[in-house]
């Protein structure tokens, strides 16, 4: 009878003292109120009454950083939010160091995030996200290690600015593209006079290619059959009218 009650007293207390942790579990376990082991995965045992255990996800976490109003060092006000991954590396670290590490994170990558922002010019903010985020993922990891955390990635996900401030982008944008294209017309009509230039002086040595220059014109004319034709007539030709006009007078005057 006393066999039977000590076995059934012993199949107890293994059954209070073994334990399973999954693959992506580790139990932190405490042997009167002092740190013991990291047990897990698998199967481990603890002693009842005298150990107590702490089970910690070491698999990667998802943190959403709520919409957070701040300053840019311009003086902007926008809104950001952020999404923050993190994992446990040391699990033993992550609940001996720290009280809520979860909490803890969050709010350090929220400050993180909101200093940041306050030491970048708008322009920064909306065209460097990669390197913002890339700064802000060192400067939590480097806090959070002594805690046994890594910081795996920083992304933020949308960027909210006022809307006088759009209106004054827009408007901004809408400038620069007048002055580039302002800036590409006087470029070509400088590099169009160089090469007017360049052929007046080939057509001065030749006055045969300055008459089919003068053809080839009357013939672009009257591609479009336009209703009014306009003939160039040279220089020359109208000296020579004039003097043969004023011989052709003389010798009336004198009949």
């Amino acid at each position: 009878m006393y066999l039977l009650i000590g076995l059934a007293i012993a199949i107890v207390l293994i059954g209070i003292s073994a334990h399973i942790a999954q693959e992506y579990q580790r139990a932190i376990v405490f042997r009167l109120g002092r740190y013991s082991r990291t047990a897990g995965p698998g199967l481990y045992f603890i002693i009842p009454f005298i150990d107590r255990q702490i089970t910690v996800d070491i698999r990667t976490r998802t943190v959403d950083l709520e919409q957070q109003e701040t300053i840019t060092k311009d003086s902007v006000t926008i809104k950001v939010n952020a999404v923050l991954w993190f994992k446990v590396i040391n699990p033993e670290d992550a609940i001996i160091k720290v009280a809520n590490y979860n909490m803890a994170v969050y709010q350090f990558a929220v400050t993180a995030l909101r200093n940041i922002i306050g030491q970048h010019h708008l322009d920064e903010v909306l065209r460097e996200r990669e390197q913002i985020n890339a700064t802000m993922q060192k400067i939590v990891d480097a806090a959070t290690e002594p805690w046994g955390i890594k910081i795996v990635m920083v992304e933020m996900k949308d960027v909210e600015i006022p809307e006088s401030m759009q209106r004054a982008m827009a408007r901004e944008a809408e400038a620069i593209r007048e002055k580039r294209a302002r800036i590409i017309k006087a470029e070509a009509e400088l590099e169009a006079s160089i090469k007017l230039t360049q052929g007046a002086k080939q057509m001065e040595a030749s006055p045969i290619a300055l008459e089919l220059r003068r053809m080839q014109m009357l013939s672009e004319i009257g591609i479009d059959n336009n209703t009014t034709t306009i003939v160039l007539v040279p220089s020359d030709f109208t000296n020579a009218a004039r003097s043969f006009t004023e011989m052709v007078g003389k010798k009336t005057t004198e009949n």
